[in-house]
């Protein structure tokens, strides 16, 4: 028992060993050995022979299907307005048949809406290798099955204890290194220091990801005394922009290990922590968050104004509140490459311990980040207009879809008032076309 003890003490030893000098201390001084990319390089060139050897064990006529109902989806839409259907239709007063408009509108959204189906994740045209639970994979050869056994003993064996032990040591040093930074008097080395701890950890967690990250046009990089907003596709947005550079969280206050982080971070950074009770007070909110814009000297707010997470394909509409701050915005647009991992949170259906071992558990999380050009608000242009078009230019950038719909039918129902402006337009319609038909054929409106 003694010889089992001081070999697994000498494992121990040396496993923390090359943790710590091939990736802590590079993270620290923020250089790459050139692990991770050739990692990447290995894992891109497996991923490709194993689409070949799928392509070539399925038919022709499989494959184009797959590809159709990965890039259609199930129906095909016709994108055309209420008003435009029902006026191509010649006539000016109310049919029977208008009834048929929605009736397949209807019958559209319970086959595959396009809101729903933004909270699931997004369908692959080829296998990646991470599941065998995937609908459209068959047995392919042999020599395909054996790759994915060695990728699982590869991705749960090696990458999931390396990956483990990077984020024990990432989370605890945020918390020690953070609650020290906050025992400083308030000056510009206690501000130096908090955002060395900041970046330091997050690309500890980052690593602790195999993250793979392309920032674009950092001359556009968010400013002190800014707002920064992004798209929402999973928790770990925040790791992916603060490994970049320090911001100032807003949020509520959490229990438990997320609220030991919250507590320790806010001593060393000026985070905008609500309780719950305060989350409601849309008022003390607003003045808490103007007081931090008006000061210069403080670091960029982080928020992402959807309010929930959607599956790295579209952008959903963009709550107000954010824009009617004032101040300077910095639009980001963060799109995750699903090939190599699934970002996107789904927490109707995982808890945060399911998905953060499914993240684990990923070949890796690779990313793009665009910085976009600084936006203000526009003379004459309201807060609902002015997230529009900040939306806008995210999901341009980004090559995301541009949504209309409120993020929060994730959980909730529609609002009656959305069904009571449908109705108030069909009814409008009707109206003033029935006017001007009886008009035109010279008899008076009753």
């Amino acid at each position: 028992m003694e010889a089992w003890g001081a070999a697994a003490t000498v494992a121990l030893s040396v496993w923390l060993a090359l943790v710590l000098g091939l990736i802590l201390l590079p993270s620290v001084i923020g250089v790459s050995l050139g692990i991770s990319e050739l990692y990447m390089t290995v894992l891109v060139k497996t991923l490709e022979w194993a689409t070949r050897r799928i392509e070539k064990g399925v038919k022709k006529q499989q494959a184009r299907m797959l590809k159709d109902s990965a890039s259609n989806g199930i129906i095909q839409r016709v994108n055309t307005t209420m008003e435009k259907e029902i006026a191509s239709l010649h006539r000016a007063d109310f049919e029977l048949s208008d009834i048929f408009y929605f009736c397949r509108k209807g019958f559209e959204a319970i086959v595959e809406d396009e809101v729903t189906q933004r909270f699931s994740s997004e369908e692959l045209v080829s296998w990646n290798l991470l599941t065998r639970t995937n609908v459209n994979f068959q047995y392919i050869s042999l020599r395909l099955t054996i790759v994915w056994v060695i990728g699982v003993l590869v991705r749960y064996c090696l990458l999931l204890p390396l990956r483990l032990t990077l984020a024990t040591i990432g989370i605890h040093s945020m918390i020690v290194g953070t609650t020290l930074v906050g025992c400083l008097p308030n000056g510009s080395i206690k501000d130096w220091l908090s955002e060395l701890v900041h970046l330091t950890c997050s690309r500890i967690l980052v690593r602790a990801l195999s993250g793979t990250i392309h920032y674009h046009n950092k001359e556009n990089k968010p400013q002190k005394g800014g707002i920064c907003v992004a798209n929402h596709t999973s928790p770990i947005d925040v790791i992916i922009l603060t490994n970049d550079g320090c911001y100032a969280m807003v949020g509520q206050a959490h229990g438990g290990l997320m609220g030991v982080i919250q507590r320790a971070t806010v001593k060393a950074c000026p985070h905008v922590w609500f309780e719950r009770s305060e989350v409601k007070d849309r008022h003390l909110v607003m003045k808490r968050l103007k007081e931090h814009v008006a000061d210069k000297n403080k670091l960029p707010i982080l928020i992402f104004p959807e309010g929930t997470c959607i599956n790295n394909t579209s952008v959903m509409m963009f709550k107000k509140g954010s824009f009617e701050i004032g101040g300077t915005i910095y639009p980001v647009a963060i799109k995750y490459d699903p090939q190599f991992g699934d970002a996107f949170w789904n927490s109707s259906k995982y808890n945060a311990v399911s998905y953060l071992l499914r993240l684990m558990t990923s070949w890796a999380i690779v990313c793009n980040v665009w910085y976009l050009p600084p936006m203000v608000r526009e003379e004459g242009e309201d807060a609902v207009q002015f997230a529009n078009r900040v939306k806008s230019a995210i999901a341009l950038q980004g090559g995301l879809t541009e949504l209309p719909w409120d993020g929060g039918l994730k959980r909730a129902k529609v609002k009656e008032t959305f069904k009571e402006e449908q109705q108030k337009n069909y009814s409008k319609m009707i109206v003033g076309n029935g006017s001007s038909g009886n008009l035109s054929s010279g008899t008076e409106p009753d």
